[in-house]
């Protein structure tokens, strides 16, 4: 078991399957950094192995919503507030990650497409240790933020998507009503 693993998402709306690959990466590490990508429009690049991850649509939950659902849903799986935190990630600003993460730990990834090989090949370029924890098809990807967030907007069933800290938050912290405008 690794010390220190680092996770980064974009977790524009933290689902079940957002969940998965953060508990299979805690379980390989006794302190985990949850890095959150695109934390605000300053610290977000478009990159062409997914231009769509960069756009404000796609991004409409700030850092300390996500950061909060992130928090609560972590406790709520039994893991101690002590193994692990939450920072912001700028995943296109790689000479940045020395302020964010500490750079000697092991970072985790799932592979689905162009962009989990883009990440993959960015970090072993930085030298920086990766532990793939699965690489599958993007036909096989499951869940998806776009998916939860559009059947949010248009007022259909999406509870069953995410834990049940992160419902309980998207409706109490107003995002839920915010994406349905």
């Amino acid at each position: 078991m690794t010390e220190t693993g680092v996770v980064h998402g974009r977790f524009q709306i933290f689902h079940l399957d957002h969940l998965k690959y953060v508990l299979a990466a805690k379980e390989r590490c006794r302190r985990l950094v949850v890095g959150i990508t695109n934390p605000d429009p300053t610290l977000t690049k478009l990159d062409a192995a997914d231009p769509y991850r960069s756009s404000s649509e796609a991004n409409p939950l700030t850092y300390f919503e996500r950061q909060s659902i992130i928090r609560a849903v972590l406790s709520d799986a039994g893991i101690n507030h002590e193994d692990f935190c939450t920072v912001p990630f700028p995943i296109n600003f790689p000479e940045l990650y020395g302020f964010y993460v500490p750079l000697d730990a092991l970072f985790y990834l799932t592979i689905y497409d162009d962009w989990g090989r883009r990440k993959l090949s960015m970090f072993q370029s930085l030298g920086l240790r990766v532990e793939v924890l699965w690489t599958k098809p993007a036909s096989q990807k499951g869940i998806r933020a776009t998916e939860v967030r559009r059947l949010i907007a248009g007022g259909e069933a999406w509870e069953h998507l995410v834990p049940p800290a992160a419902a309980s938050l998207i409706k109490g912290m107003g995002i839920a009503a915010r994406l349905s405008r």
